[in-house]
């Protein structure tokens, strides 16, 4: 067991590898979406929320490719990873070779790495404390499908016009953590996520940049992740390619014997 005395550290270093997972889209024979809507002053929140709510994608499956280019303390690396994912159940990644692997489950997050021989296996505290959120599942997967990650119908919410887009808010915001949704006004997905905890000098902005239409489903297809904690910065870029939807795949995941487990005191 390796045990971890430096939880800072370790809890940003493995954060940042979850991040990893977060967002799917692209697909074969896919179609970029150009942006022609235009944002309106006269819609409600409600009617904003409306919209958002029946744009969640629907399907079973998806699986593709997903390019990741991590940028911190001005060194960038990247690399490609196979993604699958089954809603509401599972979300997979593995490098080349199978050299890493990663998933998802509404019970755990897990991941080894065999450069290192080395685990994880532990449930989704380590990355609710970063982001200053009570994560489970359906959030994290709701940030991959460009949707908001609370229900929008539990609060109040106040809606204004910004750059052409709808930028919602809950009408009495956290004075401990701030959160705005940005949604666009041609297909009601999210432009982006903004979470900010001034006190503990948090933030997490998750950027959509450009969308895709996947047999006839809308999803994202280019995002930027700015995520600080302190002074420490990370930017991530995700380009997603040969994206399938619907079909049948496997989720092999098993921790190789002997691997040091990473415990995060």
């Amino acid at each position: 067991m390796k045990k971890l005395n430096n939880k800072k550290h370790h809890t940003f270093k493995i954060v940042l590898a979850l991040a990893m997972l977060f967002f799917v889209t692209n697909c074969k024979s896919t179609k970029s979406i150009v942006a022609s809507g235009e944002a309106s002053d006269k819609l409600s929140a409600k009617q904003v929320i409306k919209q958002h709510q029946k744009s969640d994608a629907d399907f079973k499956t998806l699986q593709g490719k997903v390019k990741i280019d991590i940028t911190q303390n001005q060194k960038e690396q990247g690399s490609t990873f196979n993604l699958r994912i089954e809603k509401d159940k599972v979300i997979w990644l593995s490098a080349k070779l199978g050299l890493a692997r990663m998933m998802i489950t509404p019970e755990k997050v897990r991941f080894y790495n065999k450069l290192d021989n080395e685990y994880f296996d532990g449930d989704y505290k380590l990355l609710s404390d970063f982001v200053g959120v009570d994560l489970d599942f359906n959030k994290v997967q709701n940030i991959l499908l460009g949707q908001a990650i609370f229900d929008l119908k539990e609060e109040p919410h106040k809606v204004s016009v910004n750059e052409n887009s709808y930028v919602l808010q809950p009408k009495d915001q956290n004075a401990l953590l701030e959160l705005f949704y940005l949604i666009n006004p041609s297909h009601f997905k999210m432009d982006s996520l903004q979470l900010f905890q001034q006190l503990k000098k948090r933030v997490l902005q998750v950027d959509y940049k450009s969308y895709q239409e996947v047999n006839k489903e809308v999803l994202p297809k280019d995002i930027r992740i700015i995520a600080v904690e302190d002074y420490d910065e990370v930017k991530i870029t995700m380009e997603f390619k040969s994206l399938k939807l619907n079909e049948d795949v496997r989720f092999p995941f098993n921790i190789p014997t002997g691997y040091k487990e990473i415990v995060i005191k």
